[in-house]
């Protein structure tokens, strides 16, 4: 068993999930579509022409879902708020029955002991503001201001922990710039615009979260990656310094004050729409960081690819998860080391690290998934090496409770501590769950002791 006595005494043990990818119910209680039904809906977008329609079903089943969190020992749930339940059409009517269900979940949780952990945006874009012009328009941040206000004045009695964005990374390049997620675009300057739209919509987000409770503890999420160069090549290693631009420096240099690194707004060529006062909303000090960590990026020279004109290559003789994502624990360490060295950030969360693999129900009803066990203890000792150089760990946030909709691979994939069979919505904790569990007991029995 790896060494996680470092970890601190109250360190936060969770979980984590988002809206569109286990809530189903999209069209019930005054809920409108948003960017994801519609591309979901869009023939070859998703494996297997999957869709969120019904994912867990969890927008019913959550005290079911609730029970298996206690059964995890979990200190803390971290979910996302669905914008299209709560402002419909992304402006204007707020609806009611959308914010009573988050009000069902919050005191349920509040009830049972967990603190909850609110993302006011993970992906799921009310299709009438995409209609507007989507993020790539500075009127989706401003909506999305009004958004988080209407969510902080009526949840934020409750719930104290809030993150604005998930992974803005993955709207921006993987939604406007790669198009295998929505909305789809293959556009470099609309991908840019919305990358800044993205930010300016976390600051406004922090700034009317910060208006309605002063209480709060606020922080955003950012998936981020080590980026090496495959090899010694001049070319290879400033490919991976582009790399590291796109994938991290864009993302955690505004947000520090920082303004975008000058050599990708050359490298993008895009005019970035920045009116003054803009930097300095986006920069407001924020009480936490949520950090994203799925893999390391090896990087060569793409020179004929698209921006930033590098890619990464496979690396044969590792471990890969059934997304074909290197398994290095080690760039969790180094990315948490980075974070606190680099960007003196105050407070850290893991607030996703997780596995896909091919889960199986067992003639005994049990799931076995000896090497997710692998994954997360490898991961959680890389988180506690973090800790005794000194960084501000605070909490982990395991991907996922559940197996989900996992996006453009539909539920190809599954990264749950709890097995779903989507036809009967059947929940069974694997052992990767039990396991966590455990080492969630184990660290409260050493903190009792250490009292």
């Amino acid at each position: 068993m790896n060494d996680l006595s470092a970890l601190p005494a109250d360190f936060a043990w969770g979980a984590a999930t988002a809206a569109y990818q286990i809530e189903g119910a999209v069209d019930e209680d005054g809920r409108a579509p948003s960017i994801w039904d519609t591309f979901s809906h869009t023939p070859g977008k998703v494996v297997g022409g999957d869709t969120g329609d019904v994912a867990c079903d969890h927008y019913h089943r959550w005290p079911e879902d609730l029970d298996l969190m206690k059964a995890l020992n979990l200190d803390t749930y971290r979910f996302s708020i669905a914008w299209p339940r709560i402002v419909p059409q992304g402006a204007g009517a707020v609806n009611a029955s959308g914010l009573a269900f988050y009000d069902r979940l919050v005191d349920a949780l509040l009830e049972a002991g967990i603190t909850p952990n609110a993302t006011l945006y993970h992906w799921d874009l009310p299709q009438a503001q995409q209609d507007r012009g989507g993020w790539p328009e500075r009127e989706t941040a401003e909506r999305f201001g009004e958004y988080a206000a209407v969510v902080a004045q009526h949840l934020g009695d409750r719930v104290k922990d809030w993150a604005t964005l998930n992974e803005p990374l993955c709207s921006a390049w993987i939604g406007h710039l790669e198009g295998t997620m929505a909305p789809g675009w293959t556009d470099l300057t609309a991908a840019v615009r919305a990358s800044f739209h993205l930010h300016l919509g976390h600051g406004l987000a922090v700034q009317a979260l910060r208006a309605a409770h002063s209480d709060l503890r606020i922080g955003i999420v950012n998936n981020l990656s080590p980026c090496e160069p495959a090899t010694d090549r001049e070319a290879d290693v400033a490919a991976a310094r582009r790399a590291d631009g796109h994938t991290n420096r864009w993302w955690l240099d505004p947000i520090h004050g920082r303004g975008y690194p000058q050599d990708m707004v050359e490298l993008y060529g895009v005019d970035m729409p920045i009116r003054d006062g803009d930097l300095e909303l986006i920069s407001a000090p924020l009480d936490w960081l949520g950090l994203n960590y799925y893999f390391r990026q090896v990087i060569t020279d793409d020179p004929t690819g698209p921006a930033p004109y590098a890619k990464m290559v496979y690396v044969p003789g590792v471990r890969r998860t059934a997304m074909d994502w290197e398994v290095s624990a080690d760039g969790l360490e180094q990315l948490l080391v980075r974070l606190h060295e680099e960007y003196n950030v105050p407070k850290i969360f893991v607030t996703e690290n997780g596995s896909a693999y091919a889960d199986t129900v067992g003639p005994d009803g049990q799931v076995d998934d000896p090497e997710r066990v692998q994954y997360l203890e490898e991961h959680l000792a890389a988180c506690a090496r973090a800790v005794k150089q000194g960084v501000p760990l605070a909490g982990y946030y395991a991907w996922s409770l559940l197996d989900n909709f996992e996006w453009a691979y539909g539920y190809d994939k599954r990264f749950g501590l709890v097995h779903v069979d989507y036809t009967t919505q059947k929940r069974t904790v694997k052992g990767s769950g039990r396991k966590y569990a455990d080492i969630i007991a184990a660290h409260r029995r050493r903190a009792r002791r250490a009292a």
